[in-house]
């Protein structure tokens, strides 16, 4: 892409104002609309150095390059609502949602008159050597990368294969990753509720000595439940459409809901486990 590239970016929580202040840092102008925002995205945005245009229809009026980083269930209806202003340019769609939706979501821009580049992001919130990779595909990939070139806070990977390669890659990802995270918070409830949670312990110990710190982890990643859910539904998607049992990812769903009330906390193991027992009362 040349220097009047203008990126607007849809919705900027943590992770989309990190990678609208990584463009920044490229040089990259980066909008966004404030309209209908929190106070919190605000200052978000103005710490990434994001220029705040507004509206959206202001935003699509001046973008060359439409990012929507946003919940998996928010994706569509945020891609139409672009579309309904009359967006033209390159709509990337870096949320982790299933090749089936990536698929709508590309039928809706496309309609639209716009092309279309469907990501995902792999890691944490962009910092300087975080290590945040952001996996494209589709026959723009390429020119979407050139826009992190050189960056220190996000690897930009253009991918071989189908137009929704990019969401197939994270859906495989997330469902080793967060699904495990829901599996070792499920096996720890129900063994409390039997009784045997200080006898799992000792053999985890014994035999599979890293579960406990994985433990631990998956009880820091609760706060973000709320959005894991939506994640596991699209990674159920994915297996089902392709004929293969999904219902691992549906149950872990139903463990990010039951957690979705830790949203901004910052909770303990012993209120995590309460949390999941409470649920079946």
């Amino acid at each position: 892409m040349d220097d009047e590239t203008v990126v607007g970016l849809l919705h900027p929580g943590e992770m989309g104002a990190s990678i609208g202040g990584a463009l920044v840092e490229r040089s990259v102008e980066v909008l966004w609309a404030s309209e209908g925002r929190s106070r919190k995205t605000a200052d978000r945005a103005d710490a990434a150095g994001l220029d705040d245009v507004g509206s959206l229809a202001a935003l699509v009026a001046r973008s060359t390059v439409a990012l929507c980083i946003c919940p998996p269930s928010a994706a569509v209806d945020v891609a139409l609502s672009v579309a309904a202003v009359g967006f033209g340019g390159l709509y990337l769609d870096a949320n982790a949602v299933s090749p089936g939706t990536a698929g709508v979501i590309q039928e809706v821009v496309e309609r639209g008159g716009a092309r279309f580049v469907d990501g995902d992001l792999i890691g944490g919130p962009a910092r300087a050597g975080s290590g945040t990779r952001l996996y494209l595909s589709g026959p723009d990939a390429a020119e979407v990368a050139g826009l992190f070139q050189g960056s220190d806070r996000v690897a930009a990977v253009a991918l071989e294969g189908g137009a929704a390669a990019a969401s197939a890659l994270k859906m495989c990802y997330a469902a080793w990753t967060k699904g495990t995270q829901a599996l070792l918070l499920a096996i720890r409830t129900v063994a409390r509720a039997e009784g045997v949670e200080a006898a799992l312990l000792a053999e985890w110990s014994r035999t599979q000595p890293d579960l406990p710190g994985r433990c631990d982890f998956a009880v820091a990643s609760v706060p973000k439940a709320w959005r894991f859910a939506g994640e596991m539904d699209e990674i159920a998607d994915m297996f089902n459409s392709g004929g293969l049992p999904g219902g691992f990812a549906t149950a872990a769903s139903d463990v990010f809901t039951r957690l979705a009330g830790f949203k901004g906390a910052t909770p303990t193991l012993d209120e995590v486990l309460q949390s999941m027992l409470a649920a079946d009362d």
